[in-house]
């Protein structure tokens, strides 16, 4: 079994990636993977914080040139992606390194760096989920609707993932826990 220090922590919409995200950061010295986007700065937003930004002709530059590890185009027409560059210089951190992005990411970066572990985190049902996103988002449901959709299609991919951990409703602390065991066993 090869060794990493970079984690994929990655599922649909209300699976609870961020909450579990946030419970290992008390288990663990945590260093993020940032994601490069070519989407404008926001109020309170800073270069590295929450992302690197950089315009859509040096993003395209980058592509070209092969620098990114995975990229792809937001339904925002934004392009967001993460450089072999910032890969190596958390994979140089010493930290664990974590890294959430969905399905479609995970694909084109166990093809290059098959040693970097994916973590699939899901809910019990797709009920579940969606009761999720409708009390975090106060979503509409033509919203609700499409990430259902798409939820069902990330569900089709699971087999790409080096493990399956179910957060299920009201035991977040035993998911953070199994994601910090498979933590364990693989740095």
């Amino acid at each position: 079994m090869q060794k990493s220090n970079i984690f994929i922590i990655s599922g649909p919409s209300g699976a609870g990636e961020d909450s579990i995200i946030n419970g290992l950061k008390e288990l663990f010295p945590i260093e993020r993977v940032i994601t490069t986007t070519t989407r404008g700065m926001r109020l309170g937003e800073d270069q590295g914080n929450p992302y690197y930004f950089i315009s859509e002709k040096e993003f395209k530059g980058d592509i070209d040139k092969g620098n990114f590890a995975e990229y792809a185009q937001q339904y925002n027409e934004n392009l967001y992606g993460v450089t072999k560059t910032e890969l190596e210089r958390v994979q140089k951190s010493g930290k664990i390194g974590i890294w959430k992005i969905e399905y479609k990411g995970v694909m084109s970066v166990k093809k290059i760096y098959p040693e970097i572990v994916a973590i699939f985190v899901n809910a019990e049902s797709l009920e579940i989920l969606e009761n999720r996103i409708r009390q975090r988002d106060n979503a509409s449901d033509e919203y609700i609707k499409e990430r259902m959709e798409y939820t069902k299609e990330w569900l089709k991919h699971k087999d790409i993932y080096d493990y399956e951990v179910v957060n299920e409703e009201g035991k977040l602390d035993e998911a953070i826990k199994k994601v910090a065991d498979i933590i364990k066993a693989r740095v």
